[in-house]
């Protein structure tokens, strides 16, 4: 498949399969005039590309982990980093729920006293 087609499938622009690209993530084949052509699985590859980064792992961070992609198999270093990563992110799912848990609180007082001023204003 071409870039574009690539694109609207992964829900990705053109721009970020070419800084894919440039990162060595994704090595498209190329045809006799120079352009790019994907395989299938591309795009799941490029989804979890995006799920990485979402998550806060760098292009250094997800090419190493490429291989434990490609094969399902990790080496003790790149075992490693998985392990450091999860709990980098265990730690950051832990802040922003008490973060919402917080807002929750916040909404909480805010409703309560928007319903004692509509008691006291005798608009209930």
């Amino acid at each position: 498949m071409r870039i574009g087609e690539l694109a609207h499938r992964a829900g990705v622009s053109v721009r970020a399969l070419r800084y894919y690209e440039e990162q060595k993530l994704l090595i498209p084949e190329r045809t006799a005039s120079g352009q790019r052509v994907y395989t299938e699985e591309a795009v799941e590859r490029v989804r979890i590309f995006q799920l990485f980064y979402a998550a806060g792992l760098g292009s250094r961070t997800i090419a190493k982990l490429l291989p434990c992609i490609d094969t399902g198999h990790t080496t003790p270093t790149q075992r490693d980093e998985l392990l450091a990563e999860r709990g980098r992110l265990a730690s950051h799912i832990v802040t922003m729920t008490n973060a919402l848990h917080r807002l929750d609180d916040l909404i909480a007082a805010a409703d309560q006293r928007t319903e004692v001023q509509a008691v006291g204003s005798g608009l209930t």
